[in-house]
């Protein structure tokens, strides 16, 4: 069954005049009956009668009705879907977004890529690094803001967006409130409270143990509101990117000698095609007012 057979049929059946369905199909009446013929052969019957002037469904023609309208209006519905997505126009983009980013930079850029393309929705998915990495690699996501310690797999595009420095977190009344700046040999014995979803916890403490620091974690999550509250009610220090610290209560400050950052990569599968969104998206992020880095002196 070819779809201009399905074309052919429907519109037949709404004009039960051959002349009149062909004019509209923009075909000739020979072919449209060869096509109607055809398709009636593959049915195993014939769907009109034609009776002099008086052309009407057949007993199999009126079963066969709704099943080929719906094959149609699914095929007008998906050539208007793929019109649409060339025109940026009623598309879905799923952004994957690693877990550990501050929400308000993602929101930022989304309020304002939605501002310039108002018919493209955007479906943000979160997790920890590597799930981003694995779901945009399978096809799950259109693309992905992530970074990790490592370097990220040669199957991405990297479009680099902004770099953060790790800070260290503490109640307002801690101590080390007083200080501009911490240094890692000062964590030495002290309390920590740790993020279960940090990308880079392995890395540092390993950096840690070669400087003689050992640090005493007292509480983890993977819910960083959780962390911040208990660092609030004076558990431990935290060890946060300075862009995830979402409650103004808490007192950040550089951690120092030796200072830790990460970059950030705005990240699509290198090599697959993409829709007109996804690079309208690739060049709002380009555009958009990231976080400057600016390395510390190590002065305190």
């Amino acid at each position: 069954m070819e779809m201009q057979q399905v074309r052919y049929f429907v519109c037949l059946a709404q004009t039960l005049n051959f002349t009149r369905a062909a004019e509209q199909c923009n075909v000739s009446q020979p072919a449209l009956t060869r096509a109607i013929q055809q398709l009636e052969h593959e049915l195993g019957g014939p769907l009109f009668h034609r009776e002099r002037n008086n052309t009407h469904l057949s007993e199999l023609g009126r079963m066969m009705l709704p099943y080929l309208d719906s094959v149609h209006a699914s095929t007008l519905a998906a050539k208007d879907a793929a019109k649409s997505a060339r025109k940026i126009e009623n598309v879905t983009l799923t952004l994957g977004a690693m877990c550990t980013i501050g929400p308000q930079l993602i929101a930022d850029l989304i309020v304002r890529f939605q501002a310039e393309h108002p018919d493209v929705e955007v479906n943000v998915i979160d997790g920890e690094a590597r799930a981003m990495i694995e779901k945009l690699e399978k096809g799950d996501l259109h693309l992905s803001i992530v970074g990790v310690p490592d370097e990220l797999p040669d199957t991405l595009h990297q479009v680099p967006v902004f770099t953060e420095r790790f800070v260290i977190v503490i109640p307002r009344y801690h101590p080390w409130a007083e200080k501009n700046a911490i240094r890692v040999a000062e964590l030495n014995g002290e309390p920590y409270v740790g993020r279960t979803n940090c990308e880079v916890f392995q890395m540092v403490t390993q950096d840690f143990a070669r400087r003689g620091v050992t640090t005493k974690k007292v509480f983890s999550s993977p819910r960083d509101e959780w962390v911040q509250k208990m660092i609030k009610a004076g558990l431990g220090f935290g060890f946060f990117p300075e862009y995830c610290v979402t409650d103004p209560d808490l007192i950040v400050r550089p951690l120092i000698e030796p200072e830790y950052s990460r970059t950030i990569y705005l990240a699509t599968v290198r090599g697959r095609p993409h829709s007109p969104a996804i690079g309208a998206f690739v060049r709002e992020a380009r555009r958009h007012s990231w976080p400057s880095f600016e390395p510390l002196s190590s002065q305190v």
